[in-house]
């Protein structure tokens, strides 16, 4: 933006801004006599009418004070901020909320995680709408935020740049890297008696030394990782550990970057396209991600109108090779791949493959191939490796079909050994129950452990089992039991874990008829998920069959349960931007 004449007065300020702001949204609170009352407030603030007479740039965090994920953000947007007025706009920061999934984990606190996403988007689209906001950057930390914020900027259209507030460094522990899941998995090995109540102790005082979010290849980081390959994020913005000073300069050129866009008009819609989706999906799969990434990339084409669902995102699953060896099921931390060379080398890999489509235009207003160019995969390391050196032909991730998942079902195989397993179920209609079970060990090997009722609308808010699939494997459980659930899983679950069966138990999915000792057959060779029950006595179940009320009659849960849609669409509570006649940007 073109600066102001530094002796002018406020008049000329004002005049020059009617001028400047023509077709900004900014112009409806400051432009002409009838918004004196609205200026009046924004110099009870300490503005200046140059500053008044800029574009307003919103800043928005999820910073809070629940957990280390976000808790370095506010810092982070200070420096946002400067890059912002130091390319002629006016930063104007605000907050949102936060549900840290490593708290909310393991009781029905959980229900409240995937809900936060859509008040997330929501509350930000209602901030920016309600002030008139030119322009976005967003900071964010642990698993919701993610996608909340990028849903939000598909959603409303203003030139936007995504900022992760980075990943947690690694604990240590008895002369190894830890990480909270290494905690979740000691609770099962506590109650088998396998280590003691100091050995607890001790691993929970070191497993997180740091602000940031969870260090392996768990929601958080997966979601950065899409930030990147989708074009919402900066190259080498998203691995950079929260804790380091250099993630200034990153928040600094996001400032920066935002008012070039803003100059350019360049918006989230121009960039997130169909084959940006598929970079995105290319990324997640290539990395061995979260398995909550196939509810977050349909919900992300929601809000820009690309139909996108769990079965397209299984397609490029299918053919993306695994090349990074992170945990939960590698070896390696965030921390790792920011120590050879960052989501950028991961990137390269897959464009030199042929796995990315390197024409997606990004928020450097480069496209995603011109970013790449000068990038190179180091040698002598196996952290992200080359794709003809690939660990696997196909992508850590597996969509299932069949007649137990019409709507499609997810498993995370990277790192598995066993693909393909049957076994009588034993049925849970709430994770507590299968908790309980668990801890008791009262659950055998060999069998399909079934968490049900648990799906958005049945839960409400398709919680994950991180708690419970964390048990079984501190047990030594892990890959000698399956379990199914129409909820989610967290990204650091491990082992045969199925998830977002759909449809779900509380519209009277497959999944809700299946009774104790029913033979379940999971093949993520072939993507298939079947119960060995004949159709007329599932239909005779199905007749039995009534829908079951939840504990939740009033509030953000029976709201959230009466809008949300299928897992396999992304559980989104809206018709997104193929249903909308108007567009906030256009204002």
């Amino acid at each position: 933006m073109e600066d102001h004449d530094q002796s002018a007065g406020p008049g000329a300020f004002l005049a020059q801004a009617a001028e400047e702001k023509t077709g900004l949204p900014s112009r409806h609170t400051t432009v002409g006599p009838a918004r004196a009352p609205h200026r009046s407030f924004l110099y009870a603030m300490g503005l200046s009418a140059r500053e008044i007479a800029n574009p307003f740039v919103g800043v928005v965090t999820t910073w809070n004070e629940a957990a280390p994920c976000n808790i370095s953000l506010s810092r982070q947007a200070q420096a946002v901020k400067k890059g912002v007025a130091a390319a002629g706009g006016t930063p104007r920061e605000f907050t949102t909320i936060a549900v840290t999934d490593g708290i909310a984990m393991g009781h029905a606190g959980m229900k409240a995680s995937l809900v936060s996403r859509e008040v997330i988007a929501d509350s930000v689209e209602l901030s920016v709408r309600g002030h008139c906001y030119d322009a976005l950057v967003g900071l964010a930390g642990c698993d919701k935020t993610l996608p909340g914020l990028m849903m939000a900027m598909l959603r409303l259209n203003v030139p936007s740049v995504f900022l992760y507030g980075g990943s947690i460094l690694p604990g240590r522990f008895r002369g190894r890297d830890v990480t909270v899941l290494d905690v979740f998995e000691a609770v099962g090995a506590h109650a088998a008696g396998a280590i003691t109540d100091a050995d607890l102790a001790e691993l929970e005082m070191v497993a997180c030394p740091s602000a940031g979010s969870c260090g392996g290849q768990y929601t958080a980081n997966s979601m950065a990782y899409v930030s990147e390959a989708i074009g919402l994020a900066l190259p080498g913005s998203a691995s950079t550990p929260a804790p380091y000073d250099s993630r200034d300069r990153f928040a600094d050129a996001a400032g920066r970057a935002v008012m070039a866009l803003l100059e350019k008009s360049l918006r989230p819609r121009d960039i997130v396209t169909r084959k940006a989706l598929e970079n995105a999906a290319a990324v997640v799969a290539a990395t061995g991600g979260s398995t909550n990434a196939a509810l977050h990339l349909p919900a992300i084409a929601n809000e820009a109108g690309i139909p996108f669902d769990i079965f397209d995102v299984a397609a490029v699953f299918r053919r993306t090779p695994l090349i990074a060896d992170l945990k939960p099921g590698g070896r390696y931390l965030a921390k790792d791949v920011h120590d050879v060379g960052g989501v950028p080398v991961v990137l390269k890999s897959l464009l030199d493959g042929g796995f990315l489509h390197g024409e997606c235009l990004t928020v450097s207003g480069r496209t995603l191939a011109d970013n790449l160019a000068e990038i190179e995969v180091p040698e002598n390391q196996d952290v992200v490796v080359p794709t003809e050196r690939a660990i696997s032909q196909t992508g850590g991730l597996v969509v299932l079909e069949g007649n137990l998942a019409p709507e499609g079902a997810i498993v995370k195989v990277a790192g598995l050994r066993t693909l393909v397993f049957s076994g009588p179920a034993r049925v849970f209609d709430t994770e507590e129950e299968a908790f309980e079970a668990v801890m008791q060990k009262r659950y055998r090997s060999g069998e399909v452990l079934v968490i049900r009722y648990e799906g958005p609308r049945g839960g409400p808010g398709m919680r994950e089992m991180l708690s419970t699939t964390s048990a079984i494997y501190g047990q030594g459980l892990g890959e000698k039991v399956a379990l199914i659930t129409d909820g989610r899983f967290s990204g650091a679950t491990r082992g045969l874990c199925v998830g977002h069966v759909g449809p779900e138990a509380a519209v009277g999915g497959p999944i809700a008829l299946i009774e104790d000792g029913d033979v379940i057959e999971i093949d993520a060779r072939r993507g298939a998920l079947s119960v060995r029950v004949d159709a007329e006595t599932m239909g005779a179940r199905r007749d039995r069959w009534r829908p079951r009320e939840n504990a939740f009659q009033s509030g953000a849960l029976w709201r959230y349960a009466r809008t949300v849609g299928p897992a396999g669409k992304g559980a989104v509570t809206h018709p997104g931007a193929g249903a909308e006649s108007h567009v906030y940007a256009d204002i």
